[in-house]
């Protein structure tokens, strides 16, 4: 199964975004017309339309186009994934890391598709919570792994810029299916995520 990625632009969404940014310009007692705003509200539509691309994705067909039968069945992690969210409730961005890890039945995945899942579910507006689990549902479904391991360490804007203004706090969810319910191979994930390789 072929998957390619690609990024694209509806004119007609970036028009109709372009006059919805232009009108929060005006409202918010910015002049449009000036020189350094005139190209905002098309930017904001590209940037906004990009920034939510996972809603035209599919993380099921991303993991099935690299799935491969392999007799190996310890534990695969791959951590410190770099992603960026919108938070659902102010807009705004939180980002931080993602750290997976399955213990196959069978068949492998490509190690480029797990960080491709992780864009397709972080490129929609979210809550970290939700995240989460969306990622361990794809991988489990997809893989039928003996067990699916996900932790999410993230700063939220909406945390820092506004409300409570605590720039130095962040946020840890986590998701465990099949194996990695037992203490013993939760553990070793977990200290596996921490260790630093020198």
């Amino acid at each position: 199964m072929a998957y390619k990625k690609e990024d694209s632009y509806s004119p007609e969404t970036t028009s109709k975004l372009s006059g919805f940014y232009a009108e929060i310009i005006d409202s918010v007692g910015e002049d449009k017309n000036r020189e350094g705003l005139v190209k905002t509200p098309e930017r904001a539509a590209k940037a906004i339309q990009f920034l939510t691309q996972g809603y035209q994705q599919d993380a099921d067909q991303i993991l099935r186009s690299a799935v491969f039968k392999e007799d190996y069945n310890e534990m695969v992690v791959v951590k410190d994934i770099e992603f960026y969210s919108m938070c659902e409730h102010h807009l705004l961005p939180f980002f931080g890391k993602a750290h997976v890890a399955y213990i196959p039945n069978g068949y492998v995945v490509g190690l480029s598709k797990i960080p491709r899942v992780i864009d397709v579910f972080a490129r929609r507006m979210q809550v970290q919570e939700r995240l989460t689990h969306e990622i361990l549902h794809a991988i489990d479904d997809a893989l039928k792994p003996l067990g699916v391991a996900v932790v999410i360490e993230a700063a939220h804007m909406c945390m820092m810029m506004r409300g409570v203004q605590k720039q130095n706090s962040t946020t840890t969810t986590s998701a465990f299916t099949g194996d990695f319910r037992n203490i013993e191979t939760r553990n070793e994930f977990l200290s596996l995520i921490a260790s630093r390789f020198k």
